[in-house]
């Protein structure tokens, strides 16, 4: 079971996925894709370590992510990918105007094909404003609305994360 977990910023969407992870399994591997480029990111990611249950292990991969889907991909664990536009970025600063051609962009869509574990993916909802100024702006936004397609289009749920609340976009699967 594949589920897509989007929202703004602070829309609560890490805790819902934990939680649905959880209670879906109660072993976790969390794959990070952030990276502590600055003192504020450093902060924020000390603050999500020190929230998390011990259960939960964690796997850094600010790059190859379908590696490490693909090597858990018949695991009795939960995957929780968190978060899919930090992922983008990582990619945007490697391949600039590249970034839907890459091998880790693309992979990582077709991995999703071939697991037989729960994943929850966790990404931010970056197309609701109006387009962006700059070149490399709107190719993070064409990339990521694109990504979230093509996620969108294989999971079984997709849930839009408002002030902390869950919104079913899609679900063919039953509770």
């Amino acid at each position: 079971m594949i589920e897509l977990i989007l929202g703004g910023a602070r829309s609560g969407k890490s805790d819902y996925a934990q939680q649905c992870a959880m209670s879906k399994n109660n072993s976790v591997l969390l794959i990070a894709t952030a990276t502590a480029d600055d003192a504020e990111m450093q902060q924020r990611i000390e603050l999500h370590q020190q929230q998390r249950p011990d259960n939960i292990k964690v796997h850094e991969e600010p790059y190859d992510i379908a590696a490490v889907v693909l090597a858990n991909k018949d695991s009795k664990k939960s995957l929780l990918i968190d978060c899919l536009t930090l992922w983008v970025s990582n990619l945007l600063l490697k391949y600039k105007d590249n970034v839907e051609n890459s091998k880790e962009f693309t992979e990582f869509i077709h991995c999703l094909d071939n697991t037989n574990t729960d994943i929850y993916i966790v990404s931010n909802e970056v197309g609701m404003g109006i387009i962006p100024l700059g070149h490399l702006n709107r190719v993070y936004c064409d990339a990521v609305g694109r990504l979230h397609q093509a996620i969108a289009a294989k999971a079984q749920r997709v849930t839009l994360m408002v002030a902390g609340l869950p919104h079913s976009i899609k679900s063919e699967i039953k509770s």
